[in-house]
């Protein structure tokens, strides 16, 4: 993944978080009130849902395999960039962040199929 690419995925999901979470000019009170404005805005919600997808499904059933195990979880973390950058197609406006999208979809398509047919080889 290019490093531009990677960059927005962590902006996507987590650095928010991050911010209203060490917001404490008021006592971190600002932030709640911000968040529910925030929530109210479609892309916002959808990025949220993705979030929440892409977390709830990387809760995989460990193996003891650490090769078998990473795939296993980057295929729902793959698909949680797809998620995100198919809510950027449809809210974002920026030139750059609408190829990126494009780009990401697409390369995490391809690794997805991979990482799948790796693992079948491997009967999982």
């Amino acid at each position: 993944m290019k490093p531009l690419a990677l960059a927005v995925l962590i902006a996507l999901t987590g650095a928010p978080g991050i911010a209203a979470a060490q917001d404490t000019s008021t006592g971190g009170h600002d932030a709640h009130m911000q968040h529910s404005s925030v929530a109210d805005d479609p892309a916002t919600a959808a990025y949220q849902a993705a979030n929440a997808r892409m977390h709830e499904d990387m809760a995989i059933d460990f193996t003891g395999d650490p090769d078998i195990d990473f795939m296993l979880a980057m295929i729902p973390h793959h698909q949680g960039a797809i998620d995100m950058a198919e809510v950027a197609l449809e809210h974002a406006t920026d030139p750059e962040v609408l190829a990126l999208a494009e780009e990401v979809i697409a390369t995490q398509n391809a690794e997805i199929e991979m990482m799948r047919a790796w693992l079948a080889e491997r009967g999982q």
